[in-house]
């Protein structure tokens, strides 16, 4: 399961059992992932995590964004601790994003619809590490 944490917003997606096709899943409001991954793993099985970490150098523009993004982390693998949570660099998956919804050509307001601009950060950032870009 790949994961975009933001303050306001979570993108989530998943991947095949094959781990060949990544697709968006859901984008919910931050307090309500941890109880929605909670039900999703109950009907389906999560091999691990894939959480977008921003590695910047030292410089942190929202402090208060790295410690929510630390605890949401800390909170995943308390929760699930027999899974494995992996850390991916996030940098420009948003701007990455923007690009692949433009090319789509969808109209604009479905262009500006912040919830499908974290889903597919959430793809870009799970299909990177799993190579397939």
């Amino acid at each position: 399961m790949g994961i975009d944490y933001g303050l306001k917003r979570t993108g989530i997606c998943v991947t095949d059992p094959l781990q060949i096709i990544v697709q968006g899943l859901e984008t919910k409001k931050t307090e309500e992932v941890m109880r929605f991954i909670l039900e999703y793993s109950k009907r389906e099985l999560i091999d691990g995590f894939v959480v977008g970490y921003p590695f910047l150098d030292g410089n942190w523009g929202n402090k208060n964004f790295r410690l929510k993004l630390d605890e949401f982390i800390q909170e995943l693998r308390n929760t699930f601790p027999a899974k494995k949570v992996d850390l991916h660099d996030e940098r420009y998956t948003s701007m990455q994003a923007r690009e692949i919804i433009h090319l789509r050509g969808l109209k604009k307001a479905k262009r500006e619809d912040k919830a499908l601009l974290d889903q597919t950060s959430a793809v870009i950032i799970l299909q990177e590490y799993l190579g397939h870009i």
